[in-house]
């Protein structure tokens, strides 16, 4: 939803097989990954679903659901868990605050100075279109780094009736009011 997000870069595609093949290589058929998540509904059946597929695949994967006041306690140390980022008004806003090396709040570890660099180009761009160009180049790192697993998009929608107007759904689920009205 993003104007800077780059639709033209390339997902890695959904192969089960090469997961658990790589899983082999590098010697950890017998590992069990235990996936933390916090007891709320929606990331709580989010991790669940990431188990589901790491396991559907054959690599081993347990869950452990944990209270808040347990995980956030926590929250950075464990070595895979879930966590969620919500809407920020610009693109580069989750980049620098969950990814960027050293980060307070980058909970991977993830450290690159090349993203590093290209963050910093894309957040002195104003224009969306041609900051467009350094994202897709920062979408590339992430993905080809494994940095997050996305197991499936969230639909977020607004139901309403057919005569109201400016009721469309907001990228960060705020109610506009000033726009709400009537068809004429």
């Amino acid at each position: 939803m993003h104007p800077e997000y780059d639709p033209s870069v390339t997902r890695i595609p959904h192969d089960p097989a090469r997961a658990l093949d790589l899983i082999k290589e590098a010697g950890m058929e017998d590992f069990v990954h235990e996936v933390q998540s916090i007891d709320d509904d929606w990331r709580r059946n989010t991790t669940a679903a990431v188990v589901a597929q790491l396991n559907d695949a054959g690599i081993q994967a347990t869950h452990t659901v944990l209270p808040g006041s347990t995980f956030w306690n926590d929250w950075t140390k464990y070595p895979f868990s879930s966590t969620n980022w919500n809407h920020r008004p610009l693109g580069t806003q989750v980049l620098a605050l969950a990814y960027t090396s050293g980060a307070a709040w980058n909970e991977s570890g993830f450290a690159n100075a090349e993203f590093d660099a290209l963050l910093a180009e894309a957040n002195s761009i104003a224009d969306a279109d041609k900051r467009r160009e350094v994202m897709g180049k920062l979408q590339a790192i992430m993905i080809d780094e494994g940095v997050t697993i996305q197991p499936y998009w969230r639909t977020a929608m607004r139901h309403h009736r057919d005569n109201l107007v400016g009721v469309d759904k907001h990228i960060a689920d705020l109610p506009q009011l000033y726009k709400f009205g009537f068809k004429a």
